[in-house]
């Protein structure tokens, strides 16, 4: 079987979904964001304020490249992941790339808990969701299939996904 990716917006459910799928089909969950930590020694948002998104970018891109060659995998990819086409075109060569999305107001939801969310720290969170989602539309239309976690529970999403993969 393929490796599985799940790419989409923070807030879309990338990890809980990954860990669900990666216990009901005996594969390894690796989180891209939890990669960068460890090789950084730093949270995300530490990376940002400190380094920059440019660095961060550049040092996810490394990582994305060390993860496509791992096998029997589910990998959450950070959310920006999409912005560089070589990302997803790297991790398409072992695995079928599925795209998360959800209503923008489910995802300021979900993600307004949450102090560290460095791309959401300003004034509306709300218009800066949309506004990137507008932005990253593109990106994530490479995916090989999109699913939308608005309104469905985890089981229905990795029963979803595990049809979709099955013949991969």
């Amino acid at each position: 079987m393929k490796n599985i990716v799940l790419v989409g917006f923070m807030g879309t459910g990338k990890t809980t979904i990954a860990k669900a799928l990666a216990r009901k089909l005996d594969m390894e969950y690796v989180s891209t964001d939890r990669l960068i930590e460890e090789k950084e020694r730093a949270t995300i948002s530490e990376i940002f304020s400190k380094k920059g998104e440019k660095y961060f970018r550049k040092t996810e891109k490394d990582i994305i490249k060390d993860a496509s060659c791992m096998e029997n995998i589910v990998l959450d990819a950070g959310g920006g992941v999409v912005i560089d086409p070589e990302n997803i075109e790297c991790l398409k060569k072992k695995g079928i790339v599925i795209s998360l999305w959800a209503e923008p107001e489910v995802i300021l939801e979900r993600t307004k808990k949450y102090t560290n969310r460095p791309l959401l720290n300003v004034e509306d969170p709300l218009a800066r969701i949309k506004e990137l989602l507008a932005e990253r539309k593109p990106f994530y239309d490479r995916a090989d299939y999109h699913v939308n976690t608005s309104r469905a529970s985890k089981e229905e999403l990795t029963r979803a996904i595990e049809r979709m993969t099955r013949d991969a």
